[in-house]
């Protein structure tokens, strides 16, 4: 299975390609794209099926995209396609904030970033690498860990891509979720999700989204969603199985490099470290 690598960082040349690269620094984003970005295994297919769900809800339109929701992912014609979607289109992407678009931020298009405690998207992450056919597996989770932490992974290293974004959290047109937060109270992230992006949403519109994308309930259609890889994407969403995973010294590991990057700062509070990351 090959590895592509543009910048320093690596990718699954399965689904991405240098030319896709190349034609993507002239996507043209609209002003009402919904920009949705996460590091890989931190909800963002999840995130997906939500907001799609308030668009079709509240704009009473069905988007019927068969591509694949990741702008780094696919064939370089697609952003041809894509000046056919109507508005709002969902723009996805995995990619760290100095490789977006930069006609994301000249259109001033919104941007919905979702993290995830780092431990929890590591093993979520090295599961979704042993299970899904078309990337490379690891031999096992200590070799996995040890090149997450030195970001030698799929779509480079996640405290690289917490550190920038972190400078970027009180931008205008950034609201950044937490995934804890969306399985903590789904209700709540659905309503803050809606007025972010401008959508009208009664509260029983919101009640019912938030039961028909309740993770759950994602999980038990994710073959009908996503096909095959469905129940691959939705494996468990549980917080805190990173303990089924990680050993002692892993675990210090993770501790002391999040303190090196994230202690003390915006993002770092909003992840709750020490809630959902200490045993």
């Amino acid at each position: 299975m090959g590895i592509l690598v543009t910048m320093g960082i690596l990718y699954p040349s399965s689904v991405c390609s240098a030319e896709t690269f190349q034609a993507l620094e002239n996507f043209e984003a609209r002003k009402d794209d919904v920009v949705l970005v996460s590091y890989p295994k931190c909800g963002i297919n999840w995130l997906i099926l939500i907001v799609n769900d308030l668009i079709a809800t509240t704009l009473k339109t069905k988007h019927e995209n068969t591509e694949l929701p990741f702008i780094e992912c696919g064939d370089p014609e697609r952003y041809q396609r894509m000046k056919q979607f109507p508005s709002p289109r969902i723009v996805a992407t995995h990619l760290h904030y100095d490789l977006l678009p930069k006609s994301i931020f000249k259109n001033k298009a919104k941007v919905l970033l979702l993290f995830r405690n780092p431990k929890d998207t590591a093993a979520s992450f090295f599961h979704f690498h042993n299970n899904a056919p078309s990337i490379p597996s690891y031999n096992s989770w200590e070799e996995f860990i040890s090149l997450f932490m030195n970001g030698q992974v799929a779509w480079g290293s996640y405290f690289d891509h917490a550190v920038v974004w972190n400078k970027h959290i009180d931008d205008e047109n950034v609201l950044v979720l937490t995934y804890e937060q969306l399985k903590e109270d789904l209700v709540a992230g659905v309503k803050q999700i809606a007025e972010f992006f401008g959508f009208t949403a009664t509260a029983e519109q919101i009640q019912a989204i938030a039961n028909r994308t309740a993770f759950q309930a994602v999980r038990d259609k994710s073959q009908e969603t996503h096909g095959a890889v469905g129940p691959l994407i939705f494996r468990k969403g549980v917080v805190g199985d990173w303990k089924n995973t990680f050993d002692e010294a892993q675990s210090q590991k993770v501790d002391a490099k999040f303190k090196e990057c994230l202690e003390g700062t915006k993002l770092g509070a909003k992840l709750k470290y020490d809630v959902y990351c200490k045993t």
